[in-house]
């Protein structure tokens, strides 16, 4: 075996994320792992006659990006569909399926999804707008948050929806005054129509993965946590995909999928999931998390609160959100589940559903004993705060988004109004988390929101959008603005740590595997408002090539 290096990397600014902090100038990389960390003299002896030596330029290398709970099949289904994540307005999204529609006759059903509430009245779309845009057809887009859709008349005529249909237990339907099915089907709702669509082919799933894999290589993430793999929907389910990917290496990314635990069913789908966990472990892939959907998201009112949530009048309503399982049945899954050796992945938007999740690991700790599960709750908008220090407590790691901690219109028109002022302070707390001792890791949710780790990162700093970074923006609860470090960590390590991978990735360390991300700044030599517009030149797995461009 040569003593030489396959890769070096000099001449910039290494952030190591490791325990100490430590900062170096150079990376040299030998079968898959970096072999020394240090400075530009460090290296030169490991430099041979094939090493590739890559110059960095004062630019900066960090640890490659983990995504604690994203979506990289159903965006990248979106990005081979009707995809509206670009359109800002009504107008652009109508323009957008009106193309998509007419370029595709033979399509049975017009399907994708990416649309955005604020671009919309109330965040609900109607049937009668889209009717004029897809009047021969069924109709059936998923919105940015995948936590409704939006159909036309057709597509509700084929469900056999009316005025009588009543709210499935776990969802909404949007109403016309007459009762009429308005067009927007929230949370469980939406499956009624849903569940009519057909799925993506075998080919399709695959090209769907790999669109979604390439644009997160392209901002730098090499590993994540697939938050919804396994479902019962066969059109949403990407295990097949990953599986396929994994066997034929066409998986560059390291991936746990976090199994689907279907709410309408109770513990009898315990052995479902352990057969999936043994027969899913392949390649870069494994299956070994169970992600639990506690409560809806507050733009539609079904994120469990606590208290009930406002009118748009100052007045308290009879609605305090859904618990999609029942609280004491949370904890005795939870406890099941983490006997079993698997990891749980909670949704808990509300307050109510964080402390019922929250209930849910305190019982599997008192039953089972502290083990090495590595539970988290994701989302985490809004938690009252006796809770927060139970995360430290209890070995429960915060799963944050960070782009969803800011002031814009879902937030301000959508959101801070029905919550009231106190609640509204409660959101997003990444500071008190993490002056709690929480662990903290970090995500995208992408398609629900952009899957850009530099973008996030600037959020949590700054606590305002990078399309926002003037200073004279209105800064969101800037008390719960963390510092770059720590940013960056949940990013990385903090991952790492969720996935069971902090032993081999996450840091940038002799031994480690080089999974690494060159930026074309150093982000700790740039003005906190200006993070976001630092960019991925290219980003390494194993010391492999998985996305460059032309600038490195």
């Amino acid at each position: 075996m040569s003593a030489f290096a396959d890769v070096v990397f000099r001449g910039g600014a290494v952030h190591t994320i490791d325990a100490v902090r430590r900062r170096a100038t150079a990376v040299a990389v030998r079968d898959g792992r970096i072999v020394a960390v240090g400075h530009d003299p460090d290296v030169r002896e490991l430099i041979g006659p094939r090493t590739d030596v890559i110059d960095l330029a004062g630019r900066a290398l960090v640890p490659g990006f983990q995504d604690a709970h994203v979506h990289p099949a159903l965006a990248g289904m979106t990005l081979i569909r009707c995809d509206l994540s670009e359109a800002r307005d009504a107008d652009a999204t109508f323009a957008l399926i009106r193309a998509y529609a007419t370029h595709r006759p033979d399509e049975e059903w017009i399907t994708g999804g990416g649309w955005n509430m604020e671009a919309f009245a109330g965040g609900t779309p109607s049937r009668r707008q889209l009717d004029v845009l897809v009047p021969d057809r069924p109709a059936f887009l998923i919105n940015a948050d995948g936590h409704g859709a939006w159909v036309n008349t057709r597509a509700l005529e084929l469900a056999g929806l009316d005025r009588h249909t009543p709210d499935p237990a776990d969802g909404r339907i949007e109403r016309e005054p007459d009762g009429t099915p308005q067009g927007t089907l929230h949370e469980g709702a939406a499956a009624l129509v849903g569940d009519l669509v057909s799925g993506l082919d075998a080919a399709d799933g695959l090209r769907a993965l790999l669109a979604g894999q390439a644009r997160m290589h392209s901002v730098g993430v090499t590993s994540w946590q697939d938050a919804m793999v396994g479902s019962a929907h066969p059109g949403l389910d990407p295990l097949a995909a990953y599986l396929t990917a994994a066997r034929s290496g066409q998986l560059t990314a390291r991936v746990v999928g976090a199994l689907w635990w279907e709410r309408d069913r109770g513990a009898e789908q315990l052995e479902r999931l352990l057969e999936l966990r043994a027969s899913s472990t392949v390649g870069r892939f494994s299956a070994t998390s169970v992600k639990i959907m506690q409560d809806g998201v507050a733009e539609n009112f079904t994120a469990a609160l606590n208290e009930p949530y406002f009118d748009g009048c100052g007045c308290h309503t009879g609605n305090s959100g859904l618990s999609f399982v029942d609280p004491a049945e949370l904890r005795e899954h939870v406890t099941l589940l983490d006997a079993h050796g698997f990891q749980v992945h909670v949704h808990a938007v509300g307050d109510r559903a964080a402390r019922e999740a929250l209930n849910g690991f305190a019982q599997a700790l008192a039953t089972n004993g502290r083990g090495d599960r590595r539970h988290h709750i994701a989302h985490l908008q809004v938690v009252h705060p006796d809770d927060i220090p139970r995360f430290a407590a209890l070995g429960v790691s915060a799963n944050l988004q960070p782009l969803w901690a800011a002031h814009e219109a879902q937030m301000d028109e959508l959101t801070i109004p029905f919550l009231g002022d106190e609640r509204a302070a409660w959101q997003y707390p990444f500071g008190d988390l993490l002056r709690s001792g929480a662990t903290l890791a970090a995500g995208s949710d992408w398609p629900v929101s952009a899957p850009d780790p530099m973008w996030g990162i600037h959020t949590a700093v700054n606590r305002v959008l990078p399309a926002f970074a003037d200073p004279a923006d209105r800064v969101f609860l800037p008390e719960q603005r963390i510092d770059l470090t720590a940013a960056l960590a949940a990013y990385t390590v903090g991952t790492a740590y969720v996935n069971h991978r902090d032993h081999d990735t996450g840091t940038i360390e002799a031994g480690k595997l080089a999974d690494l991300v060159v930026l074309d700044r150093d982000p700790y030599a740039t003005p906190p408002e200006h993070i976001a517009e630092a960019r991925v030149l290219g980003t390494y797995v194993e010391g492999e090539a998985v996305h460059t461009t032309a600038d490195l």
